[in-house]
Parts: C-alpha cells; structure tokens; sequence
C-alpha cells in the first residue's frame, strides 16, 4: 500500500480476477479495527428502491490479522463480525461475482467493467465516517483499458488505474466505476469540468452530437439552479461524469452526486450524418437531463428520512412524488427550454404522461404519496395487478408538478421554478419535509397551497390539468380510444397476443380474461347467409376489427394453464365506445376557460387526450419559463 492508502483508516484493492467467470478480487484493510469488528454489506443501492440482497454475489470471505487467519462468523444475511483483536490492522478478501448488466450493481467481462460501491465495499461499522481509500488494479483485464469515476484521484496513471480518495463510506460508494477502452470526451459547462463516457457504441456513432447537447443541458440545468452571468452562484460539484452503457436494448439511469450511470440502445445513439433527432435519442436526452438535474433534486436536496442512509434495511419516504416526479416534470421541460425539443415536441411528450396515468386504474386507489411510500413493494415489484393497485410517482408526480406550475402562473406571483430555487435555499441544499414544500409555496405564492397538495398529493381525483392548460394557451381535446383502451387490456404481440394486465371494471375483466391468457382466436356467429359460425386465427389486436366486422357479440378463444376458453366477448360495445368524437375538455360553453379554484374538485377525465396550442404567446411563456404575467386578481 501507499503512504496515502496506509493514513487512511479504510482502504481497499479491487481488481479484476478472472473476467471470464466474471469475478472482481476485493481486499478491505482495517488499520484500527474494534474488537469483533462487524461488516456489512448494504441490501439496495440509493435511487432504486428495491432490497437487491447485494450479498448474494459475495464469495469466499476470510480475514488475516498479524499474518494469521482470523475466524468470521456470519450473522444475518449481509453482516459478518471478525473475531479479531482491537488496534492491530485487519485484511479480509473476497470474491464478487459481477453479473448484472444494469446501472445498480456490478458488471465484468472482456468487454467491459463496471461496479458500484454498494455492491463491492463491505461497510466497516463504527467507521462510515473515516477516510476511505481505492486502489483499482487492471489485474486480469485486457490491455488497454480506462477507468472513469467521480471519485478523487490521488495517484493515478494516464489510464486512470491508482488511488483515489473519498472522505467517507457514503461518498465512496457513490462513486461508481467504468473500466474498459471506452470513448471519451472531457468539456467545461457553466465553469464545471465534466466527463462522457460510452461503452459499446456502434461504429456510426456521432459522439461530437452528443456533446454538444449534453453540454447545453447542463449550462441550461446550471443556469436554472444557480443563474446565468455575474449574479450566478457556484454549482455544487467540482465536477461530473457521464458513464453511457450502450447495449442491444436497454434503458435507465442511476444518479449520483457528481456522476451518473446511464444504459440506452445503442440504436438511440447520434448517427454521423443524421441531422433530424430520432425519437430514441430525445429519449436519451431526456434521461440524461433527468439524472443530472437529480444532482441538485435528491442527491442535495433530498427527503429528511434520507438525511443519512440506513443500507441495511428499506428507507421509507412519501416524497418521492417531489424528488422523482418533479425531477421528471423538468427533465423534458429543460429540454425545451435549451432548444433540443420544440413546442409541439415538449406537448407530445406531455401528453403520452397524461394518457398514461389517465389510464392507470390504480390512480384513484393509492394517492401519490402512498405510492412514494410504497414503491419498495409496488413501484418496484410490478406484477399483473400493478396498474389496478397503485400509479407511478414519476409520472403522476410530473403532473403535480405541472399543475402546481401552471397554477402558480395563472395566479402571476411566482412559478415552480422560484419554488425549486427557494427550497434550495430554504433546506440548505439538504433534508426537506413536505412542510418546507407548504411553507414556500405559501410564501411565494402569497396564500395557502394546502388544499392543492392535500388533492393533488393526498388525494385520488383526477388533476384539473385541462383546465389549467387552457389559462395559459393550450387546449386538452378527449381523443376516441384505442382499441386496446376500449378493451382494458395490456398485451404483447408475437405470433398471438399474450395478455399482460387486465384493467379493473374493464369490458376484458368482465368477460373474464386474465394476465397470462393467450389470444389465439375469436369466433363470429354466422351471418344470415351462413350456417354456421366463422373461426379465425389472430395475431394482433387490430385483427379483431378486420375479422369480427359488425358482429355484436364474439367468443375470444384463450388457451390458459394448456387448456382452451371460450371467453363472451361484447364486441358492439367495444366498437361504440370508439364513436365517439373529439371534444374539447376545461372549457365553459362560452370558450372560456374553467377557473381552477382551490377547493374545486376536478371532473372526471376522458382516458385519451390531445394538446393544442391556441394561443402561442401564452404558451410560449410557460414553456420557454418566462416570468408570468401577473394576474389582476388570484383564486384565493
């Protein structure tokens, strides 16, 4: 070890042991270890909030002090106490099995590493709060292999592999590391030094695109928080680092305090050549302004139950609407706002949030708090039931955030954006209660937001949002169904159509069609002229219309557990509900629109809508986040 790693009371070595069998060596030197010290490693990985059980992938445990083997006894399913003497230094060494190609846990192969801390670095009770050091050893990885992390480098070579410092067990394993002969480049954005990295990036790959929009997405998220020109304050990191996992298929992202994981397609990527932005790559855009501005919103400012994590058990919050719903508010609203997307990209993008939680069942069960709160069980642990049961706190989170933003606009005191910098403020960049939320809405907005979180937040009703656009120049028009809507289905389609969910009070549930059941076939009774009734073989949805005509009723044939079921199913009131026209929604019979007063609870909603902009000046003030036009007189 080095004279750094010996002044440091924790200090490990990790290296690539046999990337084949997809093994990471790891050594944790204790210099002043208590007696029967304890190690754990953590259950989850901060920002996704499921127990992972970590120490599933740990191998061959054992420890040494004064050259001789120590004895380890296990003592829960991710803690360990060494029998060991206090004072005199502690080795133990271990194997970890890195084979989970996501963003949360730990990857190896000749191809790529990659690890998180919590998955790797047993936690030293008694000591979280010591230095902690890293040596990162190539050890059996191919020649030619880079390192990237936020982590500070100490002594390092030019490709990264050395020792880097951290000054704590919580900023250590939030640091994660890619290993492999990555692309690279380094840019400056708002005076902050930054990184991007990408693995597995096809020959076509257009990295010059990306770096350009990257850095006007953070110069747009730094000027946001912190103000543009001589009045700007400092952004919080020294500096940050993009590390892109492009694979066949895939996508998400982990943030953390000066980096982010990130995982998307590879076809989703800039192409050389390509001047138009695919859908795909917005999407990545989008995911990359999403993950950075949770550098400020969750990994700053975060919810009080996270002042300081507990690793070792689920960390309970209902506030997850703010930190992850708002955050998703603004990642494609920031977009916008730096000229990647346009107006009628941003509306589309809107509307898709709106649709999807319009037609969640689930959203007039569980509040979005309760979903916040649950999403360790639910959010995370979906199953057949997910969408009857409970509604994402990214996506109805969104739309609280957007209601509360057009709201405060309509009333021409402030905007959520002056919301956001002043709880910035107000918690010091750190642990935030939904009553600082309160307290500065009340604040800004110069009366009380209570009912409106107390509805909005704690409540099941549909959000006023139509009404709400229409103030500021866009207009909600109810859109005829889909057929899969009109159903209350949610399928894939391969050869048959596979059922995924069954939507609650759906025409599918009550003809009696079940998650799991496989479509193969409907019957049509025979027509006058025929005697007997037609069978035929379907492999989407949209052969139900080409096959069943006008039939008022038709047998769905299902084969469920190897046996066939043939399900009644109301095929003419499946096709009425497509007849109807589209409408418009929040408007009087005068046009106007409808006041959203506190208090007033909202109608309920068409499951489908459009977005129109009506009156582009208004629209363009919210979307491109000017300042309001202060209103003669504000809903009290």
């Amino acid at each position: 070890m080095t004279a750094a790693s010996n002044a440091a009371g924790i200090h490990y070595c990790v290296q690539a042991l046999d990337a084949d069998a997809h093994l990471f060596s790891v050594q944790l030197h204790i210099a002043r270890p208590a007696q029967g010290q304890a190690v754990s490693l953590p259950v989850w990985i901060p920002g996704s909030y499921l127990v992972r059980e970590f120490s599933k992938n740990l191998q061959g445990l054992a420890a040494e002090q004064d050259g001789k083997p120590v004895a380890i006894a296990q003592q829960g399913k991710n803690l360990w106490v060494v029998d060991c003497a206090a004072g005199a230094p502690l080795t133990l060494s271990y194997q970890y099995c890195a084979y989970d190609n996501s963003v949360r846990t730990a990857w190896l192969d000749r191809r790529r590493g990659f690890f998180n801390g919590t998955s790797l670095c047993l936690r030293v009770q008694g000591q979280e709060d010591a230095v902690h050091t890293l040596q990162l050893s190539p050890g059996d990885a191919p020649a030619g292999w880079q390192v990237a992390t936020g982590l500070d480098a100490v002594d390092t070579d030019e490709r990264g592999w050395g020792l880097y410092r951290a000054p704590d067990y919580d900023a250590l394993v939030d640091c994660p590391v890619e290993m492999g002969a990555f692309w690279r480049c380094d840019f400056v954005a708002a005076g902050v030094p930054h990184s991007f990295v990408v693995a597995g990036a096809a020959p076509s790959f257009d990295g010059a695109r990306l770096i350009a929009d990257t850095r006007r997405i953070c110069e747009t998220v730094i000027a946001f928080w912190h103000g543009q020109g001589a009045g700007a304050s400092p952004a919080p990191m020294q500096r940050y680092v993009f590390m892109l996992n492009a694979v066949d298929d895939g996508y998400g992202g982990l943030e953390h305090r000066n980096s982010t994981a990130l995982i998307c397609g590879r076809r989703d990527l800039p192409r050389v050549g390509e001047r138009k932005a695919t859908e795909g790559y917005n999407t990545l855009l989008g995911l990359i302004c999403h993950e950075y501005f949770h550098t400020w919103n969750v990994k700053r400012l975060r919810p009080a139950e996270f002042t300081r994590y507990d690793y070792g058990q689920e960390n309970y919050t209902e506030l997850l609407w703010f930190f992850e719903g708002f955050t998703s508010y603004y990642d494609d609203l920031l977009l916008r706002r730096a000229g990647l997307i346009d107006n009628g990209q941003y509306l589309k993008l809107i509307t898709r949030t709106i649709n999807q939680v319009l037609q969640t069942p689930g959203r007039h069960v569980q509040t979005v708090a309760q979903a916040s709160f649950d999403a360790w069980v639910k959010y995370y642990r979906q199953d057949e039931n997910t969408p009857n049961q409970t509604v994402s706190y990214y996506t109805k989170g969104s739309l609280v955030a957007l209601a509360l933003d057009l709201q405060l606009r309509r009333e021409g005191r402030a905007t959520l954006d002056d919301v956001m910098r002043a709880l910035w403020q107000r918690c010091a960049a750190g642990p935030m209660r939904e009553a600082d939320v309160l307290a500065v809405l009340q604040e800004l907005g110069e009366r009380s937001f209570a009912t409106e979180i107390a509805q909005w937040v704690h409540g099941t009703d549909d959000l006023p949002l139509p009404e709400l656009l229409a103030t500021h120049g866009v207009q909600a028009k109810a859109e005829p169904p889909q057929l899969v809507q009109r159903l209350g289905l949610r399928v894939q389609e391969t050869h048959s159509i596979i059922i995924k969910n069954v939507l609650r009070a759906s025409v599918a549930e009550q003809a009696g069609f079940m998650p799991g059941d496989e479509w193969l076939a409907i019957e049509v009774p025979a027509a006058a002229q025929q005697a007997e009734p037609t069978r035929w073989r379907i492999q989407r949805l949209d052969d139900l219309a080409l096959y069943a005509g006008k039939a008022s009723s038709i047998l769905a044939w299902v084969a469920r557990d190897r046996q066939l079921m043939a399900l009644q199913l109301p095929w003419g009131s499946v096709q009425a509900a497509q007849a109807g026209t589209a409408a418009d929604v929040g408007k009087t019979d005068n046009g106007d629109a409808k006041a959203a007063t506190s208090g007033t609870a909202a109608e309920p909603s068409p499951s489908n809508l459009g977005l129109e902009i009506t009156d582009a000046e208004a629209a363009q003030r919210w979307l491109a986040g000017h300042a309001p036009v202060a209103a003669a007189s504000a809903s009290a």
